[in-house]
């Protein structure tokens, strides 16, 4: 046992060393993940910071001024156009120099206070549907708001319910919240699948995979040897983008530190499995990294990181089932946004043990394969 240890303690060191001796791989190592993190922390984003919209006014009474100004006044709206026909639509909106466009019909304050219905009609620029959602949504609460103060200062009665919004686990609504959150199980994915399918096939261009053969290392030590420094920098991958959103964004860690690590490390070893089964499938290094992207494409847009999983295509839903980083992105979350504890998961914890437990063993027998 002891000689094992050793054996495994000695490959290790030498993969760390493959990794880390070359400072161009030190670089790539570190800066790509801190650079990915701010971009998506800053730019990746659903978020609506400022709606550039047009105004057509063919009323230009007290009550069309006041919804206006309301709009104006949020800081969310950026009046670009005062247009003064319905011909102006077309142009601000095909050149995309406006999201939205506010029409103010003429009869807009007579139909108010004779206390009928007064339409406002808006255009959205509906090219990019979640911006056209998020703005029609963002202005309809000012409508809602218009229409209560409206009716409480002419002495009609107000509505008889009102809905309070209380947003749990992200209060503000920012994307940034969910993204970084879902990077440190995705970027961290990468890398690890990246190294682990180059380890073999990097020994095998160089010439020195023979060389490792006939050295008193056992296959399975071999396998684990290059398995752990894999884990090692996964786990460090994934701290780099937790450090980033604790401390450059300010995203509270709620949940348990040592909870959320043990569910990382649980994920890596099954994205280690699956690097170690390319990288014994690979005959060249240039093989390991089509592969290897061929995955990770699929993996990301599978994962739920941008689209949600029930709202894929029930067949596409059964193909994330083998996949690690959905599992991976759901335990970061609910541990860090959620502060729920390893016995809330464990149906990702099952998930991930058995993708471990399936793609361990078959890159052993592909590496042995591959030997004989």
């Amino acid at each position: 046992m002891r000689d094992t240890l050793y054996r495994l303690l000695n490959i290790c060191r030498k993969e760390l060393l493959v990794i880390l001796k070359d400072p161009a791989n030190r670089l790539v190592l570190v800066l790509p993940t801190i650079v990915q993190s701010l971009i998506f922390g800053y730019a990746a984003t659903f978020d609506l910071r400022a709606v550039p919209y047009a105004l057509l006014d063919q009323d230009g009474g007290q009550a069309a001024t006041e919804l206006i100004a309301r709009v104006d006044g949020t800081g969310f709206f950026e009046r670009v156009a005062t247009l003064h026909s319905e011909a102006g639509f077309a142009p601000v909106i095909d050149t995309q120099r406006a999201l939205m466009i506010l029409h103010i019909g003429p009869r807009f304050e007579q139909r108010l206070r004779a206390g009928g219905p007064a339409p406002v009609q808006v255009i959205v620029d509906a090219r990019n549907s979640n911006t056209a959602a998020s703005a029609a949504a963002h202005f309809a609460g000012i409508v809602a708001a218009f229409n209560q103060d409206w009716l409480a200062r002419h002495g009609a009665a107000g509505p008889a319910l009102t809905i309070e919004t209380r947003a749990w686990f992200n209060p503000n609504l920012e994307t940034r919240w969910h993204m970084l959150t879902a990077l440190i199980a995705g970027l961290s994915m990468i890398q690890t699948l990246l190294l682990t399918a180059l380890s073999v096939a990097r020994e095998r261009e160089q010439g020195t995979f023979d060389q490792l053969l006939v050295t008193p290392y056992r296959p399975f030590e071999i396998m684990v040897g290059k398995a752990l420094p894999s884990i090692f920098v996964g786990l460090v991958q994934a701290s780099l983008i937790l450090m980033v959103a604790t401390l450059w964004f300010g995203i509270p860690l709620v949940g348990s530190l040592i909870a959320l690590y043990a569910g990382l490390i649980l994920f890596t070893t099954a994205c280690v499995g699956i690097g170690l089964s390319i990288s014994a499938l690979s005959a060249s290094m240039q093989q390991a990294m089509l592969y290897t992207f061929m995955l990770a494409m699929p993996f990301m847009l599978l994962s739920g990181l941008a689209t949600p999983i029930k709202n894929m295509p029930e067949a596409m839903q059964w193909f994330t089932a083998a996949n690690p980083l959905r599992y991976g992105i759901d335990i970061v979350q609910r541990i860090y946004l959620e502060g729920v504890g390893l016995g809330t998961l464990a149906g990702d914890i099952a998930a991930l043990a058995v993708i471990a437990a399936l793609t361990l063993p078959l890159a052993a027998w592909l590496f042995r394969h591959r030997l004989a």
